[in-house]
């Protein structure tokens, strides 16, 4: 009898495995999408050829839904998105497939992954059901003015702010570095495979770096001068980049650095230990 309970326990953690792994799989492909076409809109807005679409995830989606099959495509999305918070609530559980991935910190951080992941699929499920909502730029006006008007709600918009260009700087660092091979399970991939993953992964890492500090900066700066008009959404953040004096050129190698990320989360979907 308890070889038979060790075996039924030994599947049972192996379906528990496969689950986990076809979750966090499909979540990557998932989010490549978004990050895919957002670069691909930023590109447009580079050159003029936005349209008045915006180039952040409202705009993306709405990409999706002028293409065939529109809307079960961004179900699709929806339900990937889905699947990325699961599979970071279960490293929150479980631990990460990483080296010390069951530390607390760890932990911590891929419960607060399986929250934003999991806003995010609402917020995609909700532009399904018809309810678009307002734009990115909309809403961090609107937060960030919400804030603004809590007790010290100046120094708390500050420290988000400061916490998300932090967090951009670390981002592009570890893009840099390559810190993303740690993750990946390459051993039967040819030398070309490798060197294409390490040019997204690098690319990709250093240009979400980019927005997410500048994103960071805006904020911070809404802080400073407490007008929550500063506070720019993915949108008006990446339209900065064309008014430096590098023009729309900037905008456009940190718009393909997007796009580039949104193929690395798919190289990560096929390498990823998960």
């Amino acid at each position: 009898m308890s070889g038979e309970a060790a075996s039924r326990g030994a599947r049972t953690v192996s379906r528990g495995g496969t689950v986990r792994a076809v979750a966090g799989r499909c979540g990557l492909v998932a989010h490549g999408v978004l990050y895919a076409l957002i670069g691909v809109l930023a590109v447009r807005v580079a050159f003029g050829g936005g349209g008045g679409q915006e180039a952040d995830r409202q705009g993306a989606l709405q990409e999706l839904a002028d293409k065939p099959l529109g809307s079960v495509l961004i179900w699709a999305v929806g339900i990937g998105l889905v699947c990325m918070a699961l599979w970071r609530l279960s490293e929150a559980v479980f631990g990460a497939a990483e080296p010390e991935g069951d530390k607390p910190a760890k932990r911590l951080a891929a419960a607060a992954r399986c929250v934003f992941y999991a806003v995010v699929a609402f917020s995609v499920f909700a532009f399904a059901a018809g309810g678009g909502g307002n734009s990115g730029d909309e809403q961090s006006r609107d937060m960030t003015s919400k804030a603004l008007g809590l007790p010290a709600g100046q120094w708390l918009v500050g420290a988000v702010g400061l916490g998300i260009a932090v967090a951009g700087v670390v981002i592009a660092v570890q893009a840099a570095r390559r810190d993303f091979r740690r993750h990946l399970a390459m051993g039967g991939a040819s030398r070309g495979w490798r060197k294409a993953v390490d040019f997204l992964g690098v690319g990709g890492g250093l240009a979400r770096g980019a927005v997410f500090a500048a994103a960071g900066g805006f904020i911070l700066y809404a802080a400073v001068r407490y007008d929550p008009g500063q506070a720019k959404g993915l949108d008006d953040t990446l339209r900065s980049f064309s008014l430096t004096p590098a023009g729309p050129w900037l905008l456009v190698a940190v718009a393909v650095g997007l796009a580039l990320y949104g193929a690395f989360d798919w190289a990560m979907a096929r390498w990823r230990e998960v």
